[in-house]
């Protein structure tokens, strides 16, 4: 080992060493959460366990001292007790990890930010090759602008892998290409190109030409094909709409595509997201799933019979939603993935799919979990997960039965030591005479004869997703808001995930409807149940939570004492035209604005904002693609001057839908908690003094 690998593997054993507890006396929980502590949170990805299942890679993602955003580094864990080994440092950014077939090296996605300004080492990405056992990574690629995704070959012996190529075309290139610096809305194209590189000889060759975009690429495990999904063109819209599954064949290049247009003809929707392409052992199948806004993802294989692709429709279980990582459990026919049910993720199998059929599926690991990831070994008899619990973060589990497992990392030993929330997964009468859910925080020494408390409803964004049943220290108030006092409640409305698809699609064509009722009546539940004091009542969200917000003030106007609004449409004609995604605003409105206009303005808030008395704070990243600003400073605007509604506006420069700097994360956690704390607790913030 060289003498600085040395140094940095004896640092990593040292940290880890200081990082897991010995057995002895369990931490006293002293700790009330601050903002400050979720910051401290490390989160677990990219899992990949090695050929002979002995040892797991994964990345670590940090917030780093006076760093911008997190960070994620290459730590690998073998089983039988060892300490998690850190094998790259400096913010490399590691992401797709992969075991070479011999299992005595990992590949994967990294920046060396050395400062150097060529190739590996001027931050761009490139591929990256490590033994374990030796140290240091040793750059695989050295490409102008940096990898944009790879495979490697059965054999071990060769590397395909993608790159960008722009290309400018249309009628006006000219014009575009004399002014380049401009923004066009179409004819300046990103392109991607495959390319091999031979491990062996360092030979490199172009597999297939730029001329098509390709958003994932997953090599078969014989060799001899790559699986893509694949558009005409970058923009986002034309992957929720117009992307198809293709197969090339490498010897010939032949391409063949498995998913022509008219495959969704019969689809819930034509706005259709491809993705998670997984390869059959044999590979004669390739799996994907193709997701909705608003109606359940739908599991689908394309499989050679006599030389021709055809399609199967995967079925799931009842009350179980698809939530994604798929992957065939070693070379037999057995379809495994995650999927939500009652606010819970598992890991499912369904064996003997294909040839039009399928067998029984299985939970292969369950319970009170919500699993984030998961992967087997080569011959797939080795199971590993991450998951969470209500009292745990994310970690890595060996599964030893479907509901027991062998733990491998405590990442983040000092939740041990926090006053944790009482979480609950709860229930009351919702709209249409359903049961609805949700998950309910109290403070952790709550007790029922304590009396009504100061409460958020906080509003889950999607709103094709759910609040899961696991303990989430969150920059939307999980955790925080109950070590200050609330009760929380976070009600998964129809349209939320894991409930079944019946209780899913319901929400399509009744927005600012179905699941106002259901919110509005779970804030009821709570105050009948002697939780939520009815003059003290928050409620709060980001992206469609933030929407759901400011439906809610306008549907509800006696309410709620204060509002937060993250990131929220306020009329969805300006969203279908502005937005990236305008397919979910098409799907749960049923039809183009011009076709359903008395719909966009039902399900838009704007025309019924004369009705808001509640304080409301209003969040938006000033970049944001997603749900443009202009909704938030209209709302702004709205209350402000015209209606002169207690408000304040919090524009995060450059920031997209998700805020990413640490700064400002915390500054929304205290703009939030300062805000409540003023119009539920009657607090007015402490002005400075001069001395």
């Amino acid at each position: 080992m060289k003498p600085m690998a040395h140094f940095y593997f004896m640092i990593a054993l040292v940290m880890m060493a200081a990082a897991i507890p010995v057995s002895g006396a369990t931490p006293e929980r002293d700790h009330d959460i601050i903002p400050e502590d979720y910051f401290d949170l490390i989160s677990l990805g990219n899992l990949a366990v090695s050929p002979d299942g002995k040892t797991i890679a994964y990345t670590e993602s940090r917030w780093g001292e006076g760093q911008e955003g997190r960070h994620s580094e290459l730590w690998t864990v073998t089983r039988g007790g060892a300490s998690p080994v850190r094998h790259t440092f400096d913010s490399f950014g590691v992401s797709s990890v992969v075991w070479s077939p011999d299992g005595k090296s990992v590949f994967f996605l990294g920046r060396d930010k050395a400062g150097r300004d060529t190739p590996p080492h001027d931050g761009s990405r490139q591929v990256w090759r490590l033994n374990p056992s030796e140290g240091n990574p040793v750059a695989v690629t050295r490409i102008t602008d940096g990898v944009s995704s790879f495979n490697i070959s059965h054999d071990g012996n060769a590397l395909f892998y993608t790159v960008d190529k722009e290309e400018v075309t249309g009628e006006w290139k000219d014009l575009r290409k004399k002014f380049k610096d401009l923004e066009y809305g179409h004819g300046v194209t990103e392109f991607t190109e495959v390319r091999k590189l031979d491990l062996l000889s360092w030979r490199d060759e172009i597999v297939l030409p730029a001329d098509r975009v390709i958003w994932e690429m997953t090599l078969s495990p014989d060799g001899t094909r790559l699986g893509m999904v694949t558009t005409s063109d970058n923009e986002l819209i034309f992957k929720e709409g117009w992307s198809r599954v293709e197969i090339l064949d490498i010897a010939t290049g032949v391409i063949t595509s498995a998913t022509e247009q008219q495959w969704r003809a019969d689809h819930p929707s034509p706005y259709g997201w491809i993705d998670d392409l997984a390869w059959s052992g044999d590979s004669k199948a390739l799996a994907f799933a193709i997701s909705y806004d608003g109606y359940a993802t739908r599991i689908w294989i394309t499989e050679e019979t006599d030389g021709a692709w055809g399609l199967q429709l995967v079925q799931r279980p009842d009350m179980v939603s698809f939530a994604g990582s798929m992957q065939w459990k070693g070379s037999g026919r057995t379809l495994c993935y995650l999927g939500e049910t009652m606010g819970r993720i598992h890991v499912y199998g369904t064996d003997k799919v294909g040839g039009g059929e399928q067998g029984k599926t299985s939970v292969l690991a369950g319970g009170d979990i919500v699993a984030g990831s998961f992967a087997f070994d080569k011959k797939g008899e080795s199971l590993t997960t991450a998951f969470e619990t209500i009292t745990d973060g994310n970690d890595i589990y060996t599964v030893k039965a479907p509901e027991k497992f062998e733990r491998l990392t405590r990442v983040n030993p000092q939740i041990d030591t926090w006053k944790l929330p009482q979480i609950k997964h709860v229930s009351w009468p919702g709209a249409d005479g359903n049961k609805c859910y949700g998950i309910l925080e109290l403070p952790p020494e709550y007790k029922e004869d304590d009396g009504p408390l100061p409460t958020i409803i906080e509003l889950h964004g999607g709103p094709t997703s759910s609040t899961k049943y696991r303990l989430r220290l969150w920059i939307y108030g999980r955790a925080l808001m109950a070590s200050n006092g609330y009760a929380l409640l976070s009600p998964n409305y129809h349209g939320s995930t894991g409930y079944g698809d019946e209780f899913l699609a319901k929400l399509i064509g009744r927005e600012n409807d179905i699941e106002v009722i259901d919110i509005a009546a779970g804030t009821r539940w709570l105050i009948d149940q002697g939780i939520a004091d009815p003059e003290r009542i928050g409620v709060s969200g980001w992206s469609n939570g933030g929407y759901l917000t400011n439906c809610m003030i306008v549907a509800e106007p006696d309410m709620f004492a204060a509002a937060s609004s993250g990131a929220g449409v306020l009329d969805m004609v300006i969203q279908w035209g502005t937005e990236d995604t305008p397919g979910h605003v098409i799907n749960f409105v049923e039809g183009l604005p011009w076709e359903q206009a008395d719909h966009y303005q039902k399900a838009s808030p704007l025309y019924n904002l004369d009705k808001v008395k509640t304080p409301t704070l209003i969040h938006v990243g000033g970049n944001d693609p997603r749900v443009p600003p202009a909704h938030s400073r209209a709302l702004y605007r709205a209350l402000k001057h015209y209606l002169h509604v207690p408000t304040e506006l919090v524009v995060y420069p450059g920031e997209p839908h998700g805020l990413t700097t640490h700064e400002n994360r915390l500054a929304k956690m205290k703009w939030d908690l300062a805000w409540f704390e003023k119009y539920l607790l009657g607090q007015e913030e402490e002005t400075p003094t001069e001395d």
